[in-house]
């Protein structure tokens, strides 16, 4: 098939790196892994920072600019097999591809759509309609976690729905270096705020108590929230902390091997790519038993899923992790293992194939 490929909220030519980012590149290898011939359809981004009518006023004019734009595009060389809408959501609906899907009579798709009841308020009601209406439209909407599934359930009866499970491309962890060290602490994250910096302010407040443990860690990431994220550290040993900025993601996984236990809370993750190379890298996780976790790291499997707040349990399990070689090294290989058979780039264009053979004319 020819598919127009979009993600309203962030490119996958975008600059800024970020899960988001990753995950709409990695869909569209899965769909040219499949066989598919893939074409990015627009670069606008339609994201809302604040609900603000004015705001999306313009983004309504640039979208039925673009729609005009791939309008005559399509007239002339043809129209694509089907639209592939990546993540739209209440800030970043898709306000380009319901429109032509249905002038071109193809098949409209999302990938990791959601709603929350809780943001109908204000002009977030109105742009919850907007995705609401596309989700239900659509021919197939491809859901990453039982939790967005759920609210689209619960918000559109009908919509037609589908589960593929969150992957990466594991094809740069096939080859497992000399292990790093087993007492180094890794965690990869952007620094902003809200729930990135309630996450590293966790994670500060659970590794006081296991000072006693010979542990050091690694951190990956940046933003602007830096000097905050920073000041939660600051009752710590600061020769135990390697601060490592932001770096190029070809660059993640040596870091990765160089550790021995991924830490980080996940206060509001959709589902966290970086726990996935984590694991694929070998590392066993600690993270929150909260938001969309629980689908990329098997609690007691690989690695421990805390109570959500229990700054207490998280140290908990980091401590266990530590303490016990024996038991980390199980859960290292069982983490590996889950991730480059059951949550691989082929894993992922099987299921991507099985899922668009069931939509008519597809």
């Amino acid at each position: 098939m020819r598919i127009a490929f979009y993600a309203p909220l962030k490119s996958p030519n975008h600059p800024v790196a970020s899960g988001d980012r990753q995950m709409a590149r990695m869909l569209v290898k899965a769909l040219e892994h499949g066989g598919h011939s893939v074409e990015l359809a627009s670069e606008l981004r339609l994201y809302l920072r604040k609900p603000e009518s004015k705001s999306f006023d313009a983004l309504k004019i640039e979208a039925r600019e673009e729609a005009a734009r791939l309008t005559k595009l399509w007239d002339r060389d043809g129209k694509p097999d089907l639209w592939f809408s990546y993540h739209p959501y209440y800030k970043a609906p898709d306000l380009i591809g319901p429109e032509l899907a249905s002038a071109f009579a193809i098949p409209y798709v999302t990938a990791e759509a959601s709603y929350s009841r809780r943001r109908n308020a204000g002009l977030w009601a109105d742009t919850q309609a907007l995705v609401a209406r596309a989700v239900e439209q659509a021919a197939l909407n491809i859901c990453f976690t039982q939790r967005d599934r759920q609210g689209l359930t619960d918000a559109i009866p009908d919509a037609a729905l589908g589960m593929l499970s969150p992957f990466i491309d594991t094809s740069v962890f096939r080859e497992m270096p000399a292990r790093g060290c087993p007492t180094r602490l890794v965690t990869v994250a952007m620094m902003r705020p809200g729930d990135k910096v309630e996450s590293y302010r966790m994670l500060a407040q659970a590794l006081g108590p296991i000072g006693h443990l010979p542990w050091t860690m690694s951190v990956v990431g940046d933003g602007p929230a830096r000097d905050e994220v920073k000041a939660q550290f600051a009752g710590l040993p600061a020769d135990r902390i390697e601060w490592l900025g932001a770096i190029e993601p070809a660059a993640v996984p040596d870091v990765l091997y160089s550790g021995g236990i991924y830490v980080w809370p996940g206060y509001g993750e959709a589902y966290g790519v970086a726990y996935l190379e984590a694991q694929a890298a070998g590392l066993p996780v600690v993270a929150q038993d909260i938001a969309g976790v629980p689908e990329v790291v098997r609690d007691g499997q690989t690695g421990f899923l805390t109570p959500p707040g229990d700054v207490a349990a998280f140290a908990s399990a980091t401590e266990r992790l530590l303490a016990r070689n024996d038991e980390r090294t199980i859960m290292a290989a069982e983490a590996r293992r889950f991730i480059l058979e059951e949550r691989s780039l082929g894993v992922a264009a099987a299921r991507l194939a099985e899922l668009l053979a069931k939509i008519p004319d597809s």
